[in-house]
């Protein structure tokens, strides 16, 4: 119980303002009940005192008894009481063997001033103050545990928020991470694929190099072809060049011939058996020297006509050779241009493969990371049903880490 010496403390808004604004302070509000009560004053068992009552919410205003008629007339309720009980909790028993008649004992757990006891004029007065006072108890009590369970749910709920915070921002994590593995296993799965490929590739490059490699005398056949061709125009030109000098030493062995005076060798040693007369020394001399002339002439002739012979025979063996290099180098050029075909095919074929690869790899991994999606969403969705239930209990926990742990995989 409060008296007047505290409702300054308690009414701090309006402690400042004079008492004559109590009328204007003055506010008009729903009260539950009112009226003129007996109350017996603290440390004074022997009297008692009448005043008007107010229940108001949870707690009892007592006034003086004049304040009963300005109440009744102007349906205002004077802010500036003389006590103030608050009812919260309290007890509230009726008992005739306090001294007075109708008496109402309230107790109050913290209330340090005794127990109050007030006193109505009849039964029903006293009935009707009695369930009034111990339904604002309730009120009171009701009110607190209100605040205490709003206090408590918004806590709940700031600590759910949170957690769901979390648990969005692990999931969109895990999701990510989930992501790059799908990624990452799909990338190991085509790069060993792409291996596997390669490998075979590297083996048909093998065999296509130990072919080239029986083909590698390709530029050395075109440079013997080159040689041979070259050879071929030296014997050529050295053949029209023995040619004329055969030419020239039958011209030059007709003249001495005709000095000689005979047209052939054979008509020349008729001659000789014939004009075996003797002959001056100087026509002898010259005679000789014509015949070792002719003689050089022959010996060299018979060299030009071997040199051509052997010309002649180089000629038709470089020929040979040539068409046999000709045939080996269009069969080689037909091998590498065989080989460049398969190459290229080899290539477009690789192309194709790793197109049909990534295009088969793209959709499997749409397919798993769909999948991968649907779960995580339906993992999301328990995990806001969880989140948005009130009510926690271990095996609803386990749930929601068994999904986490769903989310993470």
């Amino acid at each position: 119980m409060f008296s007047s010496s505290s409702r300054n403390s308690l009414f701090s808004p309006w402690s400042s303002m004079e008492q004559s604004d109590s009328e204007v302070l003055d506010i008009s509000t729903k009260v539950q009940l009112h009226g003129v009560l007996w109350k017996r004053p603290f440390g004074r068992p022997s009297a008692k005192w009448s005043r008007f009552f107010i229940i108001k919410d949870s707690f009892l205003l007592y006034y003086a008894e004049s304040e009963k008629r300005s109440f009744e007339t102007n349906r205002y309720f004077n802010i500036h009481p003389k006590g103030v009980i608050p009812l919260g909790g309290c007890v509230v028993s009726s008992n005739e063997d306090m001294g007075m008649p109708f008496a109402i004992v309230i107790n109050l757990e913290d209330f340090t001033q005794g127990t109050i006891v007030l006193a109505a004029e009849s039964e029903e007065e006293q009935v009707q103050w009695m369930e009034m006072i111990q339904e604002s108890g309730k009120t009171w009590r009701n009110a607190q545990l209100g605040e205490a369970m709003i206090e408590s749910l918004e806590a709940q709920g700031l600590q759910l928020a949170k957690e769901k915070q979390e648990y969005l921002k692990l999931m969109e994590e895990t999701e990510e991470l989930s992501h790059q593995r799908a990624q990452r296993e799909e990338l190991e799965r085509l790069n060993q694929v792409l291996e596997d490929e390669k490998m075979k590739f590297e083996e048909v490059v093998l065999e296509l190099k130990a072919e080239q490699e029986q083909i590698k005398d390709l530029d050395g056949t075109a440079q013997s072809l080159k040689g041979v061709e070259r050879e071929k125009e030296e014997l050529s030109s050295l053949t029209v060049t023995l040619q004329k000098s055969i030419e020239e030493l039958s011209q030059e062995k007709q003249r001495t011939l005709e000095l000689l005076g005979v047209k052939d060798p054979e008509e020349k040693e008729a001659q000789d058996e014939e004009n075996s007369a003797p002959r001056d020394d100087g026509e002898e001399l010259q005679d000789v020297d014509l015949l070792q002339d002719l003689r050089h002439i022959e010996e060299q002739m018979k060299v030009l006509l071997k040199e051509k012979e052997l010309a002649e025979d180089r000629l038709r063996q470089n020929e040979q050779r040539a068409s046999v290099l000709q045939q080996e180098r269009e069969y080689y050029s037909s091998e590498a241009r065989t080989l460049q075909q398969s190459l290229s095919q080899l290539t477009v074929d690789k192309q194709q493969t790793e197109a049909e690869l990534k295009l088969q790899a793209e959709i499997e991994s749409r397919v798993e990371l769909e999948k991968r999606l649907k779960e995580a969403e339906e993992a999301l969705l328990n995990l806001e049903k969880g989140l948005n239930s009130v009510e926690r209990s271990k095996e609803r926990d386990e749930k929601m880490k068994g999904d986490v742990t769903q989310l993470r995989s």
